[in-house]
């Protein structure tokens, strides 16, 4: 049983890497599949929030989770209804999150000034700057390569970290019969 299961997960970690590696290859294709997917993601969980909604005690509380639930769902259905806009406010929303990750790296360096290894946390925190700084110069211009590149490489890894794994568990159940 644990063979056939690892055989599936090597399986399975291969056809991510395949997806990643295509999403890199056509990165505005993999960019709209994520905007449509978040898109989805955001009317579930407007709809979570309605219902929460219902089950809060105060009025307070009450219109607050439904005020967000319309404003989640609202904007998932937009995503889905304009994909490409869409992925432009996922792109600026991005290197708004690089951005201040970047801020954060420097003060955390800041903070760590007698740490062994606290350059690695601004290095760290350039490239993200740096990373930042292209993301909104090219914008909007680079929405159809960025978000697509960055899932094809973050699948790539996550299959290659699945693999790795996987090959592990192999081993350990080949030494354990």
């Amino acid at each position: 049983m644990a063979k056939r299961s690892i055989g599936w997960s090597i399986g399975l970690s291969v056809l991510i890497i395949i997806a990643g590696i295509l999403a890199i290859l056509v990165p505005p294709a993999a960019g709209i599949a994520a905007t449509i997917l978040i898109g989805w993601l955001l009317i579930f969980s407007g709809l979570m929030h309605i219902v929460l909604s219902w089950h809060m005690r105060g009025v307070g509380g009450l219109l607050w989770q439904f005020l967000l639930g319309v404003i989640y769902g609202a904007t998932g259905v937009y995503m889905l209804a304009h994909p490409l806009s869409g992925l432009q406010a996922l792109t600026l929303a991005l290197g708004a999150y690089l951005f201040l990750e970047a801020i954060l790296e420097f003060l955390l360096a800041i903070q760590m000034r007698r740490i062994p290894g606290r350059a690695w946390l601004i290095v760290d925190g350039l490239v993200t700057l740096v990373l930042a700084v292209l993301v909104w110069k090219t914008w909007p211009w680079n929405s159809p390569w960025v978000i697509g590149t960055l899932v094809g490489v973050s699948l790539i890894f996550s299959g290659m970290t699945r693999l790795m794994l996987s090959m592990a568990a192999r081993r350990v159940v080949a030494a354990a019969v």
